[in-house]
């Protein structure tokens, strides 16, 4: 069956594995573990980009067994022992490197490359079993949305063979901003703003991914857009509407999550 595309917030570093006694990450946390509930069945394999890894081009992990990146600092010992043991898919990354190929654009495999913590630790609680293949996607590192919006096209046919297309970031990325209750107003203006559009019609809804920088306090949701771009993947990748699935305010910001069908 055809699976949908995905843009969920991944958490802040190996969170949901940490305590957590303010209850920061219990709402994210659950909305992850619960993203099963939304397919329509076991996907074959999830090809998954992060805003966690940035390349010339968009590259494919096609190792057949691909380690852990711990990339993140300052945690307590025990999330660097975190393991997600899921298989390597060499094959779909091949495939998935051909259809951007074929659709004009820049595009490789990397075979050493593991999957960084926008990866493992999001499908770590979705698919604690690590036994559904995983390919992670880069981010094109000229950052333009509206070719990243191409590139999910150019992959939707993947979602016909059972392929799970994620995109794994956050839908507001202010380091600097987390946490302030002055953060909140701008980040619910963004969010606003951005559920409409994700929300919108394919056509629509490229169009106006493409301009997100143009948003009410559009920049200030994300200085930097690596983060948003795996929204660009999973947009692309549709030609229904949008659906939000997630929106909790998180450290005083808001943030949401979206499925298209």
């Amino acid at each position: 069956m055809r699976q949908p595309s995905l843009y969920i917030p991944h958490g802040g570093g190996p969170c949901f594995f940490m305590d957590d006694p303010r209850g920061t990450w219990t709402g994210m946390e659950a909305f992850l573990r619960d993203l099963p509930k939304l397919l329509p069945e076991r996907p074959k394999a999830i090809l998954i980009c992060s805003g966690h890894w940035e390349t010339e081009g968009f590259a494919f992990t096609a190792g057949a067994n691909p380690e852990l990146i711990f990339d993140y600092y300052g945690f307590p010992p025990h999330t660097y022992e975190l393991t997600y043991p899921a298989p390597g898919d060499p094959v779909l990354a091949a495939k998935a490197a051909g259809l951007l190929s074929a659709a004009g654009m820049p595009a490789s495999l990397d075979v050493t490359r593991g999957i960084d913590h926008g990866v493992f630790v999001p499908l770590k609680v979705a698919f604690p079993d690590a036994d559904i293949p995983v390919v992670e996607m880069s981010t094109d590192l000229r950052m333009d949305p509206a070719e990243h919006i191409g590139a999910g096209r150019a992959l939707a046919p993947l979602r016909d063979e059972g392929v799970l297309i994620v995109g794994a970031g956050m839908s507001f990325h202010n380091m600097r901003g987390y946490g302030r209750t002055s953060s909140t107003e701008p980040s619910r203006q963004f969010d606003g703003w951005l559920a409409d559009a994700a929300t919108a019609d394919a056509a629509v809804r490229s169009d106006a991914l493409a301009r997100w920088a143009d948003a009410p306090s559009g920049r200030f949701a994300h200085p930097r857009e690596e983060h948003l771009l795996p929204l660009m993947i999973a947009a692309g990748a549709s030609e229904a509407a949008g659906e939000r699935i997630y929106s909790e305010l998180v450290m005083e910001t808001a943030i949401s999550g979206f499925r298209f069908a």
